[in-house]
């Protein structure tokens, strides 16, 4: 209502000029200097209808309008977010929502950034946009809040406090990317899926200063075997790829395991799934494949500096923001390239370097002398 119209006895001098503000706004019942409606000046020669609702007034207050626009100024509840969105179905009007997202990963900020459906979109605001900061003037206000606020305020990323799983700074992680030495070991891992997306990641692995570097991504929902396998072959044909205990499993109308359908359109899978190294003296396959353990190790090497994610993987970032606990247990939504990336992990041992290919040369003639 300030940005708008004004403060109270100033109206005409927000966003809606005095002169395009037809008679007095109408006041609304019960809360002192709280507008019900504005009447404005519509560039058709008509007047539009301005309207001002509290969330406290539940969604009943909402129903019956048929509206062009809804703007939600700060997070609204779900149910008073689905009934102003119905309000605009007759008129294939929109809604848009202005927010610092500090209710973490609720009903409305999961419909934007999970499930996305058509037709919705969403963009970010960092402190790095509000070019009238000083680069010292960012670093104390991002330093003056809370540390479970100072992404949500400014990234935009949903505060998740401690149930963030990977509570890194990104700026951490990131990297340019470069291409890689021809002495680096790689590894893929995938993850399989259908009603949630299949995802492939490539690692590629610095012995020397052990770092690993996530280099290529790959999430696709409802994706066959063979466009998937098209989707990653040009990683390189050579490279060896991790895959989960589902991978044994069998398709009803094939028979095939899902592991063996992957390696018949060419990917070179590995005999068996993923598991951690074995304590030295135990047989391979002995380690187990527990997820927390391998999100421990992925963490560590975060924090030490010893995990990279090339900067134009957007997608992979995108799950590494949203990957969190609920009462202590880890969210398993929204984790497929994480999971990938698990899973080339652990079986790091395997990764090999690209083969040379030895060129045949052609004997030369030989002349004889008697």
């Amino acid at each position: 209502q300030r940005l708008l119209v004004g403060r109270p006895g100033e109206y005409g001098t927000g966003m809606i000029p005095a002169d395009c503000i037809v008679g007095e706004p109408k006041r609304a019942m019960g809360v002192a200097d709280l507008l019900d409606s504005v009447s404005v000046k519509h560039a058709s020669g008509g007047n539009s209808r301005l309207y001002f609702k509290r969330y406290e007034q539940g969604r009943e207050k909402w129903q019956g309008e048929t509206l062009d626009v809804v703007w939600f100024d700060e997070e609204p509840p779900q149910d008073i977010y689905f009934e102003g969105l119905t309000r605009t179905n007759a008129t294939g009007g929109m809604s848009y929502m202005t927010f610092t997202p500090l209710l973490g990963m609720s009903e409305v900020v999961r419909r934007f950034l999970m499930e996305k459906p058509v037709g919705t979109g969403v963009i970010t605001m960092t402190i790095d946009d509000a070019e009238h900061y000083t680069k010292e003037q960012r670093a104390a206000i991002i330093a003056s809040y809370p540390p479970h606020e100072r992404d949500a305020r400014s990234k935009g990323i949903p505060s998740l406090g401690s149930g963030r799983i990977f509570p890194v700074s990104e700026d951490l992680i990131t990297i340019a990317p470069f291409e890689i030495p021809k002495h680096w070991p790689q590894v893929c891992g995938i993850d399989f899926g259908w009603d949630h997306p299949s995802a492939a990641c490539r690692l590629a692995w610095d012995r020397d200063s052990d770092v690993i570097y996530v280099t290529n991504t790959h999430r696709q929902k409802e994706q066959t075997p063979i466009l998937f396998a098209a989707s990653v072959k040009p990683w390189g044909d050579w490279i060896p790829w991790a895959w989960p205990h589902d991978g044994l499993q069998h398709d009803k109308g094939s028979g095939l395991a899902l592991a063996a359908q992957y390696k018949a359109q060419g990917l070179k899978m590995m005999p068996d799934k993923a598991t951690h190294a074995p304590e030295d003296g135990e047989p391979e396959g002995s380690g187990g494949n527990g997820v927390e353990a391998g999100v421990m190790d992925m963490l560590d090497r975060m924090q030490t500096g010893r995990w990279k994610v090339f900067s134009h993987l957007s997608d992979w970032f995108e799950e590494f923001r949203m990957y969190h606990r609920k009462d202590g247990k880890i969210v398993k939504e929204m984790d497929d390239l994480i999971s990938a990336s698990r899973y080339a992990y652990m079986m790091k041992r395997f990764a090999i370097v690209k083969p040379v290919k030895r060129q045949a040369t052609a004997s030369k003639p030989t002349s004889w002398m008697g």
